[in-house]
């Protein structure tokens, strides 16, 4: 049997650790559930992934899982990796590469507490993880995906109270890719513990995770659930992780009006929250309309691209000053509805007043 934790855990973060100029400040709960980190490249994922394994030593704060403290600045608790009882798998997956798949994988196992019967819990992972046949390879003789097959076998072997992916999928090709998406998926369902997924892909984490923390610039944004951040982002920094292509810069002008500052257009939206200083569209609420009316934008056509299953219309709204920034819009059309359209020509096109993000 190798889903052994039954108990209901819970995961509290609280840090902070200073790297010079970049500040990281997480703060996030979690419990029995897939929870993604998800924000760009150097925003702090992997190190906070890093600071809750015990590999990093926090400036401060406290990290406690299922009541058990696993690091507390104020009451110098640092446990060390060893001790934690984690499940950490890192993007180049760090096996021995002087051991075979077998003897990577023993070697976890005869160090695990109350594990008598090693040949039958290696031949039950064998099993779960598909690489039967290969005990005897080293990890420079598997694929990728073998190789991250093998990692995951070696940290479940632990029998870890909380796993920790960091970004697991992002140097495989787009086929094994999804295949070892839905390997994953399967794993997450049968661990009874946390699972924490960081990632930079949005589509990954809304078909695997439950919740998600955005983090930007090294600090935490509030947890959500997948579907509430991206159907209602709050902030610019969510927005463009949820696939948001459009932005203005805005000004509220009362009665739910604001100025979208960089099209240089007045728009009727939703009732206005404080603190408002960006609206956004998605790309396909954009749709081409008659000229006149409410939230119609006149704009010049900069360029058509066709894309494998739509077509992409690239445009200029007329009263923007320069084409740059956050002045141009992105409309995707199917190739239908983007029949005809040419570049230079001038289109008016419209965005529905609930379509439009309201962001601080």
């Amino acid at each position: 049997m190798i889903w052994r934790r039954k108990i209901k855990m819970s995961v509290c973060v609280r840090i902070k650790k200073s790297f010079g100029d970049f500040v990281l400040d997480v703060e996030f709960e979690t419990g029995n559930e897939v929870l993604a980190l998800l924000g760009a490249s150097g925003c702090g994922k992997s190190m906070t992934l890093k600071c809750i394994a015990g590999i990093v030593r926090p400036d401060e704060g406290r990290i406690v899982l299922d009541g058990r403290t696993l690091f507390d600045s104020e009451k110098h608790i640092d446990l060390p990796p060893q001790k934690r009882h984690l499940g950490l798998l890192f993007q180049n997956y760090a096996l021995f590469p002087n051991m075979t798949v077998k003897e990577n994988i023993m070697s976890v196992l005869t160090r695990a507490e109350k594990n008598s019967d090693c040949e039958s819990r290696f031949a039950s992972l064998s099993q779960t993880f598909y690489f039967r046949g290969l005990e005897d390879h080293y990890p420079s003789q598997l694929s990728g995906g073998q190789q991250q097959r093998v990692a995951l076998a070696r940290i479940i072997a632990t029998d870890p109270a909380m796993i920790m992916l960091d970004e697991p999928l992002s140097a495989l090709d787009s086929y094994l890719r999804w295949q070892l998406e839905q390997e994953l998926v399967d794993l997450f369902e049968k661990f009874s513990g946390t699972v924490i997924y960081v990632s930079h892909n949005r589509d990954e984490v809304y078909r695997m995770c439950g919740k998600v923390c955005v983090m930007h610039k090294g600090k935490s944004e509030d947890v959500r659930t997948v579907k509430d951040l991206f159907e209602s982002p709050k902030t610019l920094a969510a927005s463009l992780l949820s696939g948001c292509k459009n932005y203005s810069r805005a000004k509220v002008l009362g009665e739910g009006r604001v100025r979208a500052l960089d099209w240089d257009t007045e728009l009727e939206c939703a009732q206005i929250p404080e603190k408002v200083r960006y609206i956004g569209v998605r790309a396909h609420y954009i749709k081409p309309c008659s000229a006149g009316g409410a939230n119609v934008i006149k704009c010049k056509i900069l360029r058509v691209t066709e894309d494998v299953f739509s077509t992409v219309v690239t445009l200029l709204p007329e009263n923007a000053s320069e084409a740059r920034g956050f002045s141009q819009i992105r409309m995707e059309l199917s190739k239908q509805e983007a029949a005809g359209l040419k570049t230079g020509n001038l289109i008016s096109v419209r965005v529905d007043p609930k379509d439009i993000l309201l962001l601080s």
